[in-house]
Formats: structure tokens, sequence, C-alpha cells
């Protein structure tokens, strides 16, 4: 199936590409970085139909509950104002892109996009009615921020091209993307966007 952007009622969620999260950073998605010249064009893609673009970001204290040193399962990672929780270098994010910080309380976890950051009231505001969701880590943050824009009754596509995962037990990814597709997530890649519907 093919489908077109609708820059009135579509989002791009860009999950979590953050220096720790690639290659040399401190918690690294093998081959984190081979998504980011994919979602450049999607990015590309979305912002030339005027559709909203929004990237998520972990944004820990450096007490956070995450932490293996306050009992979590992680080495630190992502702490605000650091170098790791910068965006990955060569992510092309537009100016007009909406940054989401999450997991900011030093004692919550928070995988999903959505969880405490208001994000649902942001996209009902801006009209969305369908969102597509990229980014790191498959079977964390993107698998969480999908199940909740489908809680909260988003049309919702995974970027099965401009995912990774970390697999940290062997097949966490694929039992990941089952997860999202039987509760309703859409599966699509680049070829299946058709063309763009831009809108004023």
């Amino acid at each position: 199936m093919k489908y077109k952007i609708n820059g009135r009622e579509d989002a791009l969620i860009i999950v979590d590409v953050q220096v720790d999260f690639c290659p040399g950073g401190a918690l690294p998605v093998p081959e984190g970085d081979k998504i980011v010249p994919v979602l450049n064009e999607y990015i590309r893609k979305f912002d030339s139909a005027g559709a909203l673009i929004i990237a998520t970001r972990d944004w820990h204290p450096p007490n956070h509950i995450s932490f293996r040193d306050y009992g979590g399962l992680w080495p630190q990672h992502c702490v605000q104002g650091t170098k790791g929780a910068e965006f990955h270098p060569d992510l092309r994010l537009p100016n007009k892109v909406l940054i989401v910080s999450k997991a900011t309380d030093p004692k919550r976890e928070a995988y999903s996009g959505f969880e405490g950051t208001g994000l649902d009231e942001m996209l009902r505001r801006f009209g969305v009615r369908r969102v597509f969701v990229g980014g790191l880590a498959t079977e964390y943050c993107v698998k969480n921020t999908v199940l909740d824009a489908l809680k909260y009754g988003f049309e919702t596509f995974l970027l099965e091209d401009a995912v990774k995962g970390i697999d940290v037990n062997l097949g966490d990814t694929e039992r990941a993307i089952r997860e999202m597709l039987e509760k309703g997530a859409k599966k699509l890649s680049l070829t299946d966007i058709e063309y763009l519907m831009a809108e004023c």
C-alpha cells in the first residue's frame, strides 16, 4: 500500500537519535547511526509536505533511577547538557522541529515519548491524526512510544527501515516489532510513500 503525507494531519516522530545511543556512545545501539540517512530522507519528505516533525530525547538528570549507580539497568547516558545527550551530528533536523525531553524526573523511568511530556496534547493541538515513528531503540523507546500513540488513538506507523534495536536478549527486536503490529501499528518504509501532498 502506498501512502501520501498530509501536512495538516501527519507527524513524524524521531525517537532518541542521540550520541550516547550510537556507536561510540555510552549505551550504543549496534549500527544505530545507520538509520540517520534514512531518517534524513523522511525528514525531507515530511518537511516538504509541511508536516509536524518532533524529535524526542532522553534528558536525564545525573542521578536518574535508570542508571546502575542508582539501582537501574543501564550505564549513565544522555545526561542533560552533555555531549552524549545531543542529537547525532548528521541528523538534519529542521529549524521548526519540536523537541520533546523525557525521563527528566530522577525518580521515574520513561521510555515513551508520551510519558510525562504532554506529547498527546501537543499532537491534538496541531490537529495530528497519524504519527510515523522511527529511531532508537526498537524494543524500548520506539516500542513504548508506538504503543502509547495507539493508546491515545492515533493511527500509528512504524518506519521499519528507520529503527534499530539493542537486542539485549536475542530476538527482543523481532518480538517488539511483532507486539507493535499486533497492537495495531502498521509498518512502512520509504518506498511506501508515493508522493507528497503539500497543505497550505
